[in-house]
């Protein structure tokens, strides 16, 4: 998912550059806006950065909703699949039960609290919304810190898994029998040579 996250930085890195260098779409967008001024160069080149602007700040909201949209689709994929994530996989987790419609719904609350609702701050700060950007990002922190702390609860579920209906399990380390030996199990003697 990081990866994923990196190239859509770098595409819209790339989108909004083009914007600035491509000298001669600038040059065609500036002189029609100067034809449409009437004469009024400063009106023009105010139209023209205005436009610039604009059309930054949607590349970066695209970005933004792609990111949400690809965090949504790997969290319920993977869950609705293999029941776990990669870092699920990792650890020896598995999510359970994994219905479509459970692992959608805690698939929209994790990207919610851990991708959504900050991408969203983001988007109302290029807006120039600074105080409902600030209160949004408060809120992204706490909806962050309630789908985290719950896990340190005794029934270890995060609020994604209580809305869900989930929780997570271990079976395993990647289902790998456990190499732990029975306590009435013989130590084998390792000592003896044949």
């Amino acid at each position: 998912m990081v990866a994923a996250a990196w190239g859509l930085a770098v595409l819209t890195f790339n989108r909004i550059s083009a914007l600035i260098t491509d000298v001669p779409e600038l040059v065609t967008k500036g002189s029609w806006h100067f034809v449409k001024s009437g004469g009024d160069a400063q009106g023009a080149a105010d139209k023209m950065v205005d436009s610039l602007w604009k059309d930054a700040v949607g590349y970066l909201q695209q970005g933004f909703l792609a990111l949400i949209v690809l965090t949504f689709l790997y969290q319920w994929l993977t869950l609705n699949f293999t029941g776990r994530t990669l870092g699920k996989a990792l650890m020896g987790l598995r999510v359970t039960p994994r219905t479509p419609s459970r692992t959608a719904l805690r698939a929209a609350v994790t990207t919610s609290a851990d991708v959504a609702v900050y991408a969203l701050a983001c988007c109302m700060l290029v807006q120039g919304w600074l105080f409902l950007s600030v209160l949004c990002w408060i809120a992204a922190v706490a909806l962050f810190l309630l789908n985290v702390f719950p896990v340190l609860s005794r029934s270890s579920r995060s609020l994604a898994d209580r809305l869900a209906g989930t929780s997570v399990d271990s079976p395993g380390f990647g289902g790998l029998p456990s190499a732990r030996r029975a306590p009435d199990q013989p130590r084998p003697d390792l000592t003896r040579s044949w």
